[in-house]
């Protein structure tokens, strides 16, 4: 019997689940990289960064091409990097949110506050 699909969606979130994984993804979303720059620009070791190239690698979701001694990486479609964009927007959305509820917070600890003084 087939997978079904939302358990299927839920592997391919925990596969996604890392943060490095998601920095390399976000860096190929600007375009082709190569292992030197994304080792630069994720400030993680070689062989770590390996591990989780690898991951994506066999998931599908990125593709790697060597001339000479030289691998580049990039996203094996668009959708990956609208799913990162996609992200992006609704975690600045639930951010927003929070800042203001904590915003409502401190003024209504302040009114409480300045009324406590009153008292």
């Amino acid at each position: 019997m087939a997978m079904p699909l939302y358990q299927a969606k839920a592997e391919f979130f925990r596969m996604l689940g890392h943060p490095v994984r998601i920095r390399v993804l976000e860096l190929l979303g600007e375009g082709p990289k190569q292992v030197r720059d994304l080792l630069a620009d994720t400030g993680v070791e070689a062989s770590s960064l390996s591990q989780q190239l690898a991951v994506l690698r066999r998931a599908g979701i990125v593709t790697s091409t060597r001339e000479g001694t030289a691998v580049t990486y990039a996203l094996a479609g668009p959708d990956v990097a609208d799913l990162m964009l996609a992200a992006r927007r609704i975690l600045t959305e639930m951010l927003a949110g929070q800042a203001e509820l904590l915003d409502e917070l401190r003024e209504t600890t302040r009114e409480t506050d300045t009324a406590a003084t009153r008292t």
